[in-house]
């Protein structure tokens, strides 16, 4: 019996580190599949137009379906370029950054809420800094957010979404906190941007 137990340590072990080897392999390739078909979508898109704050998009006329790739979600200062996907259900989340079903699309004035995994999408988030750039590029245009804030608030805390008291475009990005926490997280670290000024 003395025997057995460290086998069985060392077995149980080594099942778990396959494990997530083989979940970080899967999630990997779930978004580069995603990414390739961002990328295809604005490439391909008949609404696309250039957009820039100084040129803003007189209506933005975009829908979506839960699952779709919608658009892609540049962050400069940390090299990541990332799909983002319609929903934030799990399996919308383990192909990408997910789009807040009910909040604005970039172009929209509103609020837009893009959330991600901390140990997938969203790796070196902790890095972030105020001023650093977010640029979201959707079938019908490229958006630049900059970096203004950031908070933490608990897990179940929702009055950070809140898109009908906005009157001007602010991008909130989410995701779970503290970073390397083992289990489910019990905080949100959020960042505030809003849109680019030269």
């Amino acid at each position: 019996m003395k025997k057995i137990l460290p086998l069985l340590l060392i077995v149980g072990g080594s099942v778990l580190i396959l494990f997530s080897v083989w979940q970080i392999w899967q999630a990997d390739r779930l978004q580069a599949n995603a990414i390739q078909e961002a990328k295809e979508r604005i490439t391909s898109s008949s609404q696309k137009q250039p957009a820039s704050q100084a040129d803003k998009i007189e209506t933005v006329d975009f829908q979506a379906d839960q699952g779709d790739v919608i658009g892609i979600l540049k962050i400069p200062s940390l090299d990541k370029e990332l799909p983002i996907i319609a929903g934030v259900d799990e399996e919308d989340l383990e192909r990408g950054v997910g789009h807040y079903p009910g909040t604005s699309y970039p172009g929209e004035e509103s609020q837009i809420v893009l959330s991600g995994h901390r140990d997938t999408v969203f790796r070196q988030f902790g890095e972030l800094e105020i001023g650093d750039r977010f640029i979201v590029e959707m079938p019908y245009g490229s958006f630049e957010y900059t970096i203004q804030d950031s908070e933490i608030v608990p897990e179940d805390d929702l009055s950070v979404i809140r898109p009908d008291e906005y009157e001007e475009e602010m991008l909130t990005v989410t995701t779970c906190y503290p970073f390397h926490y083992i289990g489910n997280a019990p905080d949100r670290y959020i960042l505030y941007a809003t849109p680019f000024q030269d």
